[in-house]
């Protein structure tokens, strides 16, 4: 038996996976097990958009290799999306179309970073940041938000963090996994920060666009000297409900998008067909049921505040988007029940899952190891059931 890379021996596995695959594993057994650890939208895809997949079957159009950059009717159409809300003007040959956005952040670190080269990661973070950064040899570098101010990292941080290896700066608004949404006057300071350094690349995340209860999102990209640098990444799995289609894209200066485009077309070539054409039809029909869809996270926010506010050494922050809360727990660290110690959050995670049949995501693994993750993109009686359930197990701990 041959030996793995240091490539991938030296990345985890992603932590939301393995939570779902460990509470997967437990429901194949029969146990019945409320599952809040995935970023998944608990709706199904709108029926317009089913029925833009099953137009383009029945077309017999869309069956061959389509272009590796995307099909450039929905290339043109994400370019008017740009334009149309977010103040972006970016050509269609600017646009990569990739399989979810997980691949489109991952094209841009293989095609901008060479080894040694830093990437400021405002942290907390999405899980795969790092990975990424460390399969294209370069060196997130760490700076966290408070607690006090949201989990949002401030100008004075960033400043502070910059070296002459720092090659590009990633965040996401709304964040995953805090729920923090960046004012228009935060990004500024950022910008304001930035402009000084042109050789400084921004990757801004912004697939939790529409789920934002804190007023008209804002793209950093749309401020005075910041496009011609900023990488905006969006898709459609969270407010379209399109996780399964694996439909992702960017919006980059050109450089940065002919070298994704050659970086997919030898990995992986353009995104599923079908899935393009049903992208199509959900960027060019109204937002009706987003606008539904977002109204029930936000009843549901409201709900779950209330409830972790109820739980014993909860501190809870209120999000202003996605649908995540980040309570911080570290009140139960070196507690135990029985004999098991709860050293860390994820021994907490663990626990949780074993005793309450409840899967929830530490935050360890999005760099604050002081907080977990509870995704409530779930029905209000799960969501009930499962808090309840928790607060029983945790009274267990002493």
């Amino acid at each position: 038996m041959g030996d793995l890379s240091k490539r991938i021996t030296s990345i985890p596995e992603s932590a939301t996976l393995a939570m779902t695959a460990k509470a997967r594993e437990m429901k194949e057994k029969g146990i019945d097990v409320i599952s809040l650890s995935i970023g998944e939208p608990d709706f199904k895809t709108p029926k317009h958009i089913q029925q833009g997949a099953i137009d383009a079957i029945n077309e017999e159009k869309y069956f061959a290799y389509p272009p590796v950059n995307g099909y450039l009717d929905l290339r043109k159409a994400i370019s008017q999306k740009f334009k149309r809300e977010n103040g972006l003007d970016y050509a269609p040959d600017q646009i990569v179309v990739s399989n979810g956005a997980k691949q489109s952040i991952a094209n841009v670190f293989m095609a901008i970073l060479d080894p040694g080269d830093e990437v400021i990661v405002f942290t907390p973070y999405w899980v795969s940041y790092s990975a990424m950064i460390l399969l294209a040899e370069g060196k997130p570098v760490f700076v966290k938000g408070s607690f006090e101010n949201d989990f949002k990292v401030t100008a004075e941080q960033l400043a502070e963090a910059i070296t002459e290896k720092t090659k590009a700066v990633i965040f996401s608004s709304p964040c995953n996994p805090t729920g923090s949404v960046f004012t228009k006057d935060e990004l500024e300071k950022i910008a304001e920060v930035l402009r000084p350094h042109p050789s400084i690349s921004i990757i801004t995340d912004e697939i939790y666009e529409h789920i934002n209860f804190s007023g008209k999102h804002v793209s950093i990209g749309s401020l005075d000297g910041m496009l011609d640098r900023t990488v905006t990444v969006n898709g459609f799995s969270k407010g379209f409900a399109m996780t399964g289609w694996r439909v992702g894209y960017i919006g980059a200066p050109t450089w940065i998008a002919k070298a994704a485009n050659k970086m997919q077309g030898q990995y992986t070539s353009g995104n599923c067909s079908i899935s393009q054409r049903a992208a199509l039809v959900a960027l060019s029909s109204p937002l009706d049921a987003t606008l539904e869809m977002v109204e029930a996270y936000k009843e549901r926010r409201s709900l779950v505040n209330n409830l972790l506010k109820e739980v014993p050494g909860f501190e809870v922050n209120m999000p202003e988007g996605a649908f995540y809360f980040f309570p911080n727990v570290r009140s139960y660290l070196g507690k135990s029940v029985n004999g098991t110690v709860i050293n860390s959050v994820g021994d907490l995670c663990i626990y949780l899952l074993e005793d309450a049949h409840i899967s929830l995501v530490t935050g360890e693994a999005f760099g604050d190891p002081d907080c977990l993750r509870l995704s409530y993109a779930a029905s209000e009686d799960d969501l009930r059931t499962a808090i309840a359930k928790m607060k029983e197990s945790l009274a267990k701990l002493s």
